[in-house]
């Protein structure tokens, strides 16, 4: 006999589970239990939102379910913002919130909320446990879930009696979701539209992806001559270096790629929603039938022709199509790269913005300083777009960064990309505004021995907004200014190293202080209000 926190954690370390991320309530004290003897690492965040952030950006990286607990009520409703991250994100996640006892349900209980209500248009499922000794089934059904065909998050609501109560049962078995294969004529007839094109291209996006598929995109990208763009925040599924990446597809893109999608006639989409972002507002392609050709390679059947009609829709993960593909490929193709890649080469050149720090040559150096490896995360803001713009992704996986853009994920992502990879380096950059709504986890950081470096992008107000106010009320600015902190003071009251940077000529070598140091860093970086976007001159 196991009480319900106890089988609970069984069926995590049968899932492979080897890490869990939780803010403590007394609505899942069994669960808590249950991990005390369990191989699980427990890892205690400071408020509902980052810890959800931190168990969406470890499923990010090892393409399983991040798990996160939290407790009912407030809990879960802070916890939304990463389920969300995760939705939009196509992330496998698990989230578990303590409820109240089942003889307490529909009366207003304290902290009561219907979460299948709740988060039912944000997860793939959203159920309630209802017997102690179905813990095994739903647990093996969530994991399921979460990771078959388009990733993402599922919620379980724990009611605080089903945890305690004790059952004799049998346990589940590891998630094994069905594979998703593709034929060779589908595969071969998408090739011959390719071929056959004036002008294609490839988008690549989305979830399901693996370090094998984005070197299969490299290979496959280059036998067949294409130019290759990525999808918002996309940018590490192939080396940037790459002679056939020509730049990211998302806000504010090179002007002459924009260009290349308007002007293409055969698109291959690989994985990406074509979202608003890669979109460009839904701008880019005509709706319902777009000008370009369209083939859609989705893991999700209704995601195809959600909102564009494509010539072709495959309903597979993307790298089993390039999988298919890279077995097919039996002569190279035309190069249809070249001019698009000059094009991005001119577009890395830094374009000058105002102020004594200048953003585009931080980047930059950082981008060739910093190990090929090296993770950066960020959350949402104008500084981002710097980012975007100026930093070469090597390697798969090394960039941590939010579709949904959700301001605050930067510091969360890191603490989880940290504890999953600790002999990598792993650098935050982060907005004021981006960087307080979950300053509180460097805390996290600093309990567990998570080396992180924050670089604090500091102008003072919430940059995005204020760009966009200026646009439609100009010289009316309104609930954008920031009073903040000393930033690089707030590190070192964790006990850790912090530096605050005037120049740019200073950031170099405070960077190297910050990579030295041995514990957790803030570079605090002043930067000019003005210098609002990367195409701001200076």
């Amino acid at each position: 006999m196991r009480h319900g926190g106890q089988i609970l954690v069984d069926q995590l370390e049968i899932q492979g589970v080897d890490r869990v991320f939780c803010v403590p309530g007394e609505s899942y004290l069994a669960a808590l239990d249950g991990l005390f003897d369990s191989n699980i690492e427990t890892i205690i965040g400071r408020q509902e939102g980052g810890v959800a952030m931190m168990a969406e950006a470890h499923g990010k990286l090892m393409g399983r379910p991040g798990v996160a607990f939290v407790t009912r009520g407030p809990g879960a409703t802070n916890a939304s913002a990463g389920v969300h991250i995760a939705l939009q994100d196509s992330t496998p996640m698990v989230l578990f919130i303590g409820q109240v006892a089942t003889d307490q349900r529909d009366r207003e209980a304290f902290q009561e909320v219907d979460y299948r209500q709740m988060f039912s248009p944000l997860a793939k499922w959203v159920a309630e446990i209802d017997r102690t000794d179905r813990i095994p089934e739903y647990i093996s059904h969530a994991f399921h879930v979460a990771m078959s065909g388009r990733p993402g998050p599922v919620v379980l609501a724990l009611p605080e009696d089903i945890l305690s109560a004790m059952a004799d049962v049998a346990d589940g078995a590891p998630a094994n979701p069905a594979r998703q294969t593709v034929s060779q004529n589908a595969v071969t007839e998408v090739m011959d539209w390719l071929k056959e094109a004036r002008n294609p291209m490839v988008i690549v996006g989305g979830g399901g992806w693996s370090a094998q598929a984005a070197k299969d995109l490299g290979r496959f990208a280059s036998a067949q001559g294409l130019p290759v763009g990525t999808s918002f925040r996309c940018q590490d599924y192939i080396d940037n270096r790459h002679p056939n990446y020509v730049g990211d597809v998302g806000i504010a893109p090179n002007p002459e790629l924009g260009a290349l999608v308007a002007d293409s006639d055969c698109i291959l989409v690989l994985g990406a929603r074509l979202g608003e972002m890669t979109s460009g507002g839904y701008e880019l392609f005509d709706i319902p039938t777009p000008r370009q050709k369209i083939i859609h390679i989705h893991a999700d059947p209704n995601e195809i022709g959600r909102v564009y009609r494509p010539e072709i829709g495959l309903a597979c993960q993307s790298g089993e199509f390039l999988s298919t593909a890279m077995d097919l490929i039996a002569e190279q193709s035309a190069d249809r790269r070249s001019a698009p890649r000059a094009a991005y080469e001119r577009w890395q050149q830094p374009f000058q913005t105002p102020g004594a720090v200048k953003m585009e040559q931080v980047i930059t150096h950082a981008s060739e300083v910093l190990p090929h490896d090296a993770i950066i995360t960020n959350g949402a803001g104008n500084y981002a777009g710097w980012l975007h713009r100026y930093y070469c992704y090597k390697s798969y996986r090394t960039q941590l960064a939010p579709t949904s853009g959700s301001m605050g994920y930067g510091l969360p992502a890191a603490v989880a990309a940290k504890l999953a990879y600790p002999s990598k380096e792993v650098i935050c950059f982060a907005g004021d505004g981006c960087f307080q709504m979950t300053m509180q986890e460097f805390g996290t950081a600093a309990q567990y021995g998570a080396k992180v470096i924050v670089i604090v992008v500091n102008n003072g107000v919430y940059g995005t907004i204020r760009m966009h106010q200026q646009s439609s009320y100009p010289e009316r600015p309104s609930g954008t200014t920031l009073h903040n902190p000393d930033f690089a003071g707030l590190a070192q009251c964790y006990g850790g190293y912090g530096e605050h940077v005037y120049k740019t000529e200073e950031f170099p070598a405070a960077l190297e202080r910050a990579r030295a140091a041995s514990t957790s860093a803030i570079i605090e970086l002043h930067t000019d209000p003005s210098a609002i976007s990367p195409r701001t001159a200076g």
